[in-house]
């Protein structure tokens, strides 16, 4: 069992949080005379080694989930997800939320898509929730970061939060709150080439590219926050507003990341300096829940598809969600880190 533990603890420190890395930087800024442990050092340390990690993990994750993605186009998923009815289909639909696109914004062309084909609006809601939420690419980030515990748990709640809030949309029974365009339009599916090895790399290659050019910029942002909060804000002011002093530290940190735009490899580097600085899990994580799945261009894209009644439902179900999971995470915090 101890060998077990020792080979998981190097596979998370050395593999997945290139742990190598880090220490190989702080041996180069070292030797061209910068203080690693000063404020300037440390921030640009912190600055290199979080970019290229965020950017290796980026390139082989995305390499990964989009050769799984090759084989789900969206009219397969339309007919996958029209075989299941009620709670399973919500289900499913979360669960195939999680070989989808990393931001929201990416989601909702595709939301839109399976309305318009005709699946039940929960089931189309479940699929919204989770595709930015608790896609791949976060279990692997979480675990590089806050190991396996927190983020199998993170995936589980955010899964839950996918499942219930579709099946909450679609008891309420608003589908009169979806753009008239949206309910009266067919979708076609278009027949699509089978694709084969090198068919698949092929597409998985492009859609890296694609990604990282989208995102690149604001992963050097969530660096550079990161950074800054590591480096240069007191860990005395970090703990007085969202560590135990605070209990509506998780309240607050929803809100003010429902604003914000990025994805998980964006929001990894700010979350990352919080807890090193002293705020809560929950805290960070609700922060990042609310990053990722409320920002503010995908609500405005998606007022595009719904009216503003459902628009409300949607938010309010979300940010009641995480910050549900927010609070959880707080109590179990001590016993799963």
């Amino acid at each position: 069992m101890g060998v077990l533990k020792k080979g998981w603890d190097f596979f998370q420190n050395e593999v997945l949080g290139m742990g190598w890395l880090n220490r190989l930087i702080s041996t180069i800024l070292d030797a061209c005379g910068l203080d690693t442990t000063g404020r300037v050092g440390g921030s640009i340390q912190f600055f290199i080694y979080d970019t290229v990690k965020i950017m290796v993990l980026l390139g082989v994750l995305i390499l990964i989930i989009s050769y799984i993605q090759s084989y789900f186009p969206p009219e397969r998923t339309k007919r996958i997800l029209g075989r299941f009815h009620g709670i399973w289909a919500n289900i499913v639909a979360a669960l195939l939320g999680t070989v989808t696109p990393f931001c929201s914004c990416s989601s909702i062309p595709l939301f839109i898509g399976f309305t318009s084909a005709g699946l039940p609006l929960g089931v189309t809601f479940s699929f919204l929730i989770s595709s930015p939420m608790v896609d791949l690419g976060s279990l692997v980030l979480l675990m590089s970061i806050f190991g396996w515990k927190v983020a199998v748990i993170y995936v589980v709640l955010g899964l839950a939060i996918a499942v219930v809030g579709g099946t909450l949309i679609e008891k309420l029974h608003l589908e009169n709150q979806v753009e008239e365009y949206i309910r009266n339009s067919h979708a076609v599916d278009v027949p699509r080439e089978k694709l084969h090895f090198k068919g698949r790399m092929k597409y998985a290659w492009e859609q890296v590219v694609a990604t990282a050019e989208k995102v690149a910029l604001y992963v050097l942002i969530g660096v550079g926050i990161g950074a800054i909060i590591h480096n240069w804000i007191p860990e005395d002011f970090i703990i007085k507003v969202l560590g135990d002093n605070n209990p509506f530290g998780v309240v607050f940190a929803t809100l003010a990341g429902v604003p914000m735009y990025a994805d998980i490899f964006g929001t990894i580097p700010i979350a990352e300096a919080l807890l090193a600085k002293g705020a809560l899990l929950g805290v960070v994580l609700s922060f990042m829940m609310g990053v990722t799945t409320l920002s503010l261009p995908s609500m405005i894209m998606l007022r595009k598809a719904v009216k503003p009644k459902l628009l409300g439902v949607f938010i309010a179900i979300c940010i009641t969600g995480i910050i549900i999971v927010g609070y959880f995470f707080n109590a179990i915090q001590y016993f799963i880190i």
